[in-house]
């Protein structure tokens, strides 16, 4: 009998990842799938880049990343916090994605138990199985905020768990008092807290938003991970970082550097103009995000058989379907009725029979995607 080719990683995320892979399909479908945003990458970032690359900033730089980004990561965490950060405590990674896979695989080992809210943006999950470790799915509660008793169960045995705020897919922004018990039940067994805050800044109605990092409980036990990728539209350009104790960062550092080296020495250049301008750039983005939720919302809830709660948070609606057709199923064929959506079972158990809608696609592609959709509902009622 011949041995398999790939290890025991790859097989794992053959077998159980529903993250797609690929590019986009042919023809003209209308996007709604990805949390892609379709404004540019403001004017001030670019030329930042392009001075950096003239200037010959075209080398490997430190591993650990650029200092003058990690001083400016650490001044906005100590805001957050309340406390201070060393530039020792901060680690620049090629955007959320390394960052997430690297805290993940710096602390589960093969067998380990993780908890996940359910649902959960899916890179956790294949995150964990190629760690070896086992993901354990926790339903939100009926208004998709956290369910504590059944977190509390799921904990006696779970070496780390995974937040994600504002919740993808659910949208839901999580309060100061839910966050403050769900530290104390993590502090009560342990467990390791790796928190995704990179749609911090997309928050809608004026909510306030509470950190993780602002919660005392995890102070020891957080690995922080942020993205410039959607905050200032800078997804091509690659570029997050995570923040994390010293016994933890030094695991996820070693990862890291391992995997993938230093990250782009220019591009880390326009993220601290990124980062220094702040909420400026933010906001025009933000303000156009809220309008087009507020679409996609109101098209869903008046479609028969669909509906969908207003997303508090994020890139993202949620949308229910009242058919039996399993999510998988349903967003292929909607693929060949010319729109591309996330089925929700990508995202866990809980988001079978969901729809995830992307609000950051050209008001345009919203309009024809939605057509589109109310169309096959309607032609295969």
């Amino acid at each position: 009998m011949s041995r398999s080719l790939h290890s025991d990683a790859v097989l794992r995320l053959t077998a159980g990842s529903l993250r797609p892979a690929g590019s986009p399909p042919d023809g003209s479908p209308a996007l709604l799938g990805v949390g892609e945003p379709d404004f540019d990458t403001p004017e001030p970032i670019v030329r930042a880049g392009m001075e950096a690359l003239a200037a010959g900033w075209t080398h490997y730089g430190d591993l650990n990343g650029d200092p003058e980004l990690r001083a400016v990561a650490a001044r906005l965490a100590g805001d957050a916090a309340g406390v201070s950060y060393g530039l020792e405590q901060v680690l620049v990674t090629n955007g959320a994605t390394s960052a997430v896979s690297a805290a993940v695989a710096s602390v589960v080992s093969p067998g380990d138990r993780v908890v996940l809210l359910d649902p959960s943006y899916s890179l956790f999950s294949s995150a964990v199985l190629m760690a070896g470790g086992e993901p354990v799915y926790v339903p939100l509660d009926e208004n998709g905020h956290l369910d504590l008793d059944r977190i509390a169960v799921a904990l006696a045995s779970a070496r780390a768990l995974i937040l994600v705020n504002p919740a993808n897919p659910v949208g839901t922004v999580f309060t100061r008092a839910e966050l403050e018990a769900l530290a104390d039940l993590t502090s009560r067994h342990g467990t390791v807290v790796i928190a995704d805050e990179v749609c911090d800044h997309f928050v809608f109605d004026d909510r306030t938003f509470t950190s993780a990092l602002s919660v005392d409980g995890w102070r020891d036990r957080l690995v922080y991970c942020q993205s410039l990728s959607k905050t200032y539209a800078m997804t091509g350009w690659r570029v997050g970082y995570l923040v994390a104790p010293a016994p933890l960062i030094d695991g996820v550092r070693m990862l890291h550097r391992t995997f993938l080296g230093a990250v782009n020495a220019a591009a880390q250049r326009a993220a601290v103009v990124a980062l220094e301008g702040g909420d400026a750039f933010v906001k025009p983005m933000r303000d156009s995000y809220q309008e087009r939720r507020d679409y996609i919302v109101g098209r869903v809830n008046a479609m028969p058989g669909l509906s969908a709660r207003s997303p508090e948070g994020g890139f993202f609606v949620l949308a229910r379907y009242d058919r039996s057709t399993p999510s998988l199923e349903l967003t292929q064929r909607l693929r060949a009725h010319g729109v591309v959506v996330r089925p929700g079972r990508e995202f866990g158990p809980a988001g079978e029979h969901h729809l995830r809608i992307s609000i950051a696609a050209p008001q345009d592609m919203l309009a024809t995607g939605l057509d589109r959709i109310e169309d096959y509902f309607r032609i295969t009622g």
